[in-house]
């Protein structure tokens, strides 16, 4: 299906719209991780979603028939090529800023899982032989290494 040049070019406005509103949600939440500060980047989480979402579904209508906007001016094509270049930027920044995040609270619950492990008394027990034997002490904490 092809558009017409004044609906496909409706449809690239409203693409560089949502990408950068996207954009700026996104590198709002990148900073906040950045800047020690994750619970910052909470408050935009229902609006990223939702744009999130919005931008997945159109962003694969798009591919899948590149007619929607090929009938909109090229300096406008590229204006939204040029958008989602920056979203795509910024989106790596964030994978970066969240990994990092990841890494630290990882580290921290293996710290903690460590320090409750030493502290708590080895067990002993006596075997077969009537020898003593050290038992290892059980944790309540489960570290799971895919997370």
């Amino acid at each position: 299906m092809i558009m017409t040049p004044q609906e496909a070019t409706e449809r690239v406005e409203q693409l560089i719209t949502l990408t950068d509103r996207l954009t700026s949600l996104v590198a709002e939440q990148a900073k906040a991780f950045e800047g020690r500060r994750p619970q910052d980047a909470a408050v935009h989480v229902e609006e990223t979603s939702r744009l999130a979402n919005l931008y997945r579904h159109e962003s694969a209508r798009v591919r899948a028939n590149p007619g929607l906007i090929s009938a909109a001016a090229p300096p406008q094509r590229l204006r939204l090529r040029r958008a989602t270049e920056a979203f795509d930027a910024v989106l790596a920044r964030q994978a970066r800023a969240v990994g990092a995040v990841k890494e630290v609270t990882e580290g921290l619950v293996r710290a903690i899982a460590e320090e409750i492990a030493g502290q708590r008394q080895k067990g002993v027990s006596y075997g077969a032989s009537g020898t003593q034997n050290q038992a290892t002490a059980a944790t309540a904490i489960t570290l799971n290494k895919r997370a």
